[in-house]
């Protein structure tokens, strides 16, 4: 399928290409033209007038819990310990692989809105959550969560074997779910499988000021400063949240070359902190954005992540931290790289053809004074009209094309949370 856009503005964020006007092909999902003029000898099977809207690379949610959607706006207004050992632990025990394929899908629909083209989930039936993904033609890395509840250092390599070579709309990433939930033997277990596989790692960090202090107390060192002494980082990797974090954890962070994937929307409603984000950017730490799952944020939309990404950093920094171009970068470059989806991070020939086209008319993104910072500062899900991943359109103007019926994804996720006790 060859498809053409044409009459488009492109933003490609490649760190070189200002924002173009244009066209833009694809071809056996990748971009195999794109500028004034792109030249292509083939047959078009397909061209889209853009009407001068804006074509630029999808969000990458590089932090969520696609499974959780049947806990939303059913587990809120807790802070974390008791949001997770009241309501969030108990309801998952009663969830099947079955639930949770079903579930994702819901989850995938809602990222399709927000023009999020990737996610890189944690969370458990993995097998699931990947044909969910591939059933949808969604792209999706997935990360270990070994923890004293389940699963192993074996078993995590064997995902790791497993999910690497397993469908091109999948990844795998080796990890487990966070330092309070695991013991030090499963942790030294975990890295002597990171030193095997020499591969980067990542987890849970530093989210609240009570799991740091829990850490303190028993290791005598903070969370990334024990987990960096067990080796655990020695081939990077990076931490979800990252909100309460010492200078001292950050030169590991630095010198690891961790990314650090802030959620801004969940560490507020959790009232978990606020990450420092400024700081990371001005040491040179990547920093991506992740929705958190719809349980601790409800709502995952990414215009709303990226606002507060910059925003919240601003009423500490002043109005200059953070500019809109950083946060781009933030949201579309650095969560591909986390999660080892190099060719999807920009618009460019040859790259895989994960892009979103955002509708410039609308009131909330007029004037076109600054487009790009419009997308941050004004833009909303309301501008999001078309998402093509891998080639193929997935969402068109309220319309999705993932191979299921809407409705009958609500009301499957209706019936597993009414069936629970």
């Amino acid at each position: 399928m060859v498809t053409k856009f044409y009459n488009a503005r492109i933003l490609a964020l490649d760190g070189i290409t200002p924002l173009t006007e244009g066209e833009l092909i694809v071809s056996g999902g990748r971009i195999v033209a794109l500028g004034k003029g792109a030249a292509f000898s083939g047959t078009i099977d397909r061209e889209i007038d853009c009407h001068g809207n804006l074509i630029m690379p999808g969000f990458k949610n590089a932090h969520t819990h696609s499974g959780m959607t049947f806990l939303r706006s059913l587990a809120d207004d807790l802070p974390l310990q008791r949001w997770l050992t009241e309501q969030v632990f108990p309801k998952e025990a009663q969830l099947t692989p079955d639930d949770v394929y079903v579930l994702t899908k819901l989850a995938i629909m809602e990222y399709l809105t927000s023009g999020i083209t990737m996610m890189f989930d944690m969370y458990f039936a993995r097998e699931s959550i990947a044909q969910a993904a591939i059933d949808t033609g969604f792209r999706a890395a997935l990360v270990g969560c070994a923890n004293d509840y389940g699963g192993t250092a074996q078993e995590t390599a064997d995902e790791y074997a497993k999910f690497s070579s397993y469908h091109p709309l999948i990844s795998y990433r080796l990890g487990f779910h966070a330092e309070y939930t695991t013991s030090e033997p499963l942790l030294r277990d975990l890295s002597q499988m990171v030193q095997q596989l020499k591969q980067p790692f990542y987890t849970h960090l530093n989210e609240t000021a009570a799991e740091v202090e829990s850490c303190v107390a028993h290791s005598g060192m903070r969370t990334i400063e024990y987990l960096d002494s067990l080796g655990l980082f020695n081939y990077g990797g990076g931490g979800y949240h990252c909100v309460h974090v010492s200078p001292r954890e950050m030169d590991i962070m630095q010198s690891r070359g961790m990314t650090a994937v802030t959620c801004p929307g969940s560490n507020t409603k959790l009232a978990s902190g606020v990450a420092p984000v400024y700081e990371y950017l001005k040491r040179g730490i990547p920093v991506a954005i992740g929705t958190d799952g719809p349980a601790s944020n409800n709502c995952l939309d990414f215009f709303r992540e990226m606002f507060l990404a910059t925003g919240l950093q601003k009423l500490a920094h002043g109005a200059e931290a953070v500019d809109a171009m950083d946060v781009l970068d933030m949201a579309c470059k650095n969560g591909a790289y986390a999660c080892g989806f190099d060719d999807c991070d920009c618009l460019a020939v040859g790259k895989q053809a994960d892009l979103i086209l955002i509708d410039l008319n609308q009131p909330n993104m007029q004037p076109l004074n600054n487009i790009e910072k419009n997308i941050v500062y004004s833009g909303s899900k309301q501008n999001v009209s078309l998402v093509m991943i891998a080639g193929k359109i997935l969402y068109d103007r309220g319309e999705f094309f993932i191979g299921d019926d809407p409705q009958r994804i609500y009301a499957e996720a209706n019936r597993i949370i009414r069936g629970m006790k």
